[in-house]
């Protein structure tokens, strides 16, 4: 029979909590499960549209240089190369990365791969997957930094790998079905525009999204506009090639963002 002295010496029997990964979603960590299963509705439920449906341009700058064919639009691919090593570099002296950011330089370098190969040759429409497939593993790192700096890591993670596999397949079943592909570039970005309007999260490194927005809207912009600024410079660049410049610029708030911290005076003596 127990007596109270045995209660009193019974040891108090404490459970570890629940680990934040497995934890009961937030509330913006719902909002975001909501948007990505509308997006996945659309992907799935929304008429089939034919590659035709999306109108491939004629590029109006043509001219070769050097034996490269159309050159402007090969040679300025070279920029997403040199901003994705530049960025892989600083990841390099950086462990507080956002989730996305390795990827979304890598996606950069086979941008500059996957869309040079296209432009050599643009009328062989096979090729747009090679570009399309470099787009969508960088779409898929910034939708992961986006997420991981305005929601939590475990946030950024999870759109990581959703967006990466969506992205792939998207870019592959566009040869037969371009919906898909239109869900994922537009409803994509309409994502990472709600995600720029909300407040970051504690402990976020500060990319401003809203910069990178700011570029890819710019090349968008550029690439609807290629003949008019190819007249408009008296066919010095086209639009074309200003939007490979513009869309690798966007890359410039992330690095920017990972610039290596000040070191003051107390810490630079020891």
């Amino acid at each position: 029979m127990l007596c109270a002295h045995d209660h009193a010496q019974k040891p108090n029997v404490t459970f570890p909590s629940t680990p934040r990964r497995f934890a009961a979603p937030t509330v913006r960590e719902k909002y975001l499960i909501g948007a990505l299963f509308v997006l996945a509705l659309a992907a799935l439920l929304a008429p089939t549209l034919p590659p035709g449906a999306w109108h491939i341009p004629h590029f109006v700058d043509a001219r070769s240089w050097l034996g490269v064919p159309n050159a402007g639009d090969v040679l300025s691919n070279l920029a997403f190369l040199a901003m994705g090593v530049w960025g892989s570099e600083r990841l390099r002296a950086r462990h507080d990365a956002p989730v996305g950011a390795s990827w979304f330089f890598v996606g950069l370098i086979l941008t500059c791969l996957g869309s040079g190969f296209y432009h050599l040759d643009p009328d062989m429409p096979q090729r747009l997957v090679a570009d399309r497939l470099g787009m969508a593993v960088a779409f898929a790192g910034f939708l992961g930094i986006a997420a991981s700096e305005r929601i939590s890591v475990r946030a950024g993670e999870a759109v990581l790998v959703l967006m990466m596999v969506a992205g792939l397949l998207a870019a592959w079943v566009a040869r037969d079905n371009l919906t898909p592909w239109v869900v994922v570039q537009f409803g994509g970005m309409a994502l990472a525009v709600g995600l720029a309007l909300t407040r970051p999260r504690p402990g976020a490194l500060g990319v401003p999204l809203g910069g990178v927005i700011f570029f890819y809207v710019l090349a968008k912009l550029f690439e609807l506009g290629d003949e008019a600024v190819f007249e408009a410079t008296g066919h010095i660049v086209s639009g074309h090639t200003l939007k490979h410049l513009a869309a690798a610029l966007a890359a410039w708030p992330v690095i920017r963002a990972l610039a290596p911290a000040a070191i003051g005076p107390a810490q630079s003596r020891h």
